[in-house]
Formats: C-alpha cells, sequence, structure tokens
C-alpha cells in the first residue's frame, strides 16, 4: 500500500471505530436475529461489538476496521459496516469523508448471512 492509500484506511478505520465504539456518527442497525434473543444477550454483543479490538491482516487486510465475527455466549454474530450517500440511496462516493458519507453499523447473527 503506499502511503495515502494508508493514510486513507486509517481515516475511515478511526470514523468505523468512533462509529463502532460509540454508536455515534452514524446509523446502528440489528437484524430480528439479534432483536430475538434476550436482553442481556443483546447487551452483551452491543458490548462486545463496542470493544472489538481483535483486527489482524487476515480479518482485515485492507486497514479499514468495517467488519468482524466474533462468539457471544455461545452466538456466533457478525457486524459491518457500510457506507452511503446522505440520501442512503447510492454507496457514498468516499467513505473518508464523513460530510459525504453516512456509516450504517449492521450486527447480525452468522447464519443470517
Amino acid at each position: 500500500m503506499t502511503g495515502e492509500v494508508k493514510g486513507r484506511a486509517a481515516e475511515i478505520a478511526r470514523l468505523n471505530d468512533h462509529l463502532r465504539r460509540t454508536f455515534e456518527g452514524g446509523r446502528v442497525v440489528i437484524t430480528a436475529g439479534i432483536a430475538a434473543l434476550d436482553p442481556l444477550h443483546v447487551n452483551l454483543i452491543l458490548a462486545g461489538v463496542r470493544t472489538f479490538s481483535a483486527f489482524t491482516a487476515g480479518n482485515d487486510p485492507c486497514g479499514e476496521h468495517d467488519c468482524a465475527s466474533m462468539t457471544v455466549r455461545n452466538t456466533r454474530i457478525m457486524w459491518k459496516i457500510d457506507y452511503y450517500d446522505p440520501t442512503l440511496t447510492c454507496l457514498s462516493s468516499d467513505p473518508a469523508d464523513p460530510n459525504s458519507t453516512v456509516r450504517v453499523l449492521t450486527i447480525l447473527l452468522a447464519d443470517e448471512c
């Protein structure tokens, strides 16, 4: 990766981490499968997503911290961040620009893919 590409990926990762850790700076969506779990389980999953830090070259090859899978209370879950334009009708043209991007963090059961 060139320095410019690394810098862009680092900015995207910073913005993604902010959304994931604080649930601010975008939207957070849980699927019906997550919502159907007991409230304690849901809270543990949300806490797990917020505190996830096990990014490696194997699970985050672009360095953007945009998705992961994990197990919480014997339940395999995934989370991912997508980038949309401000109208939420198209993909964002520049995920590194928070003024032209709405981040959407989706948390789902692994078997809902």
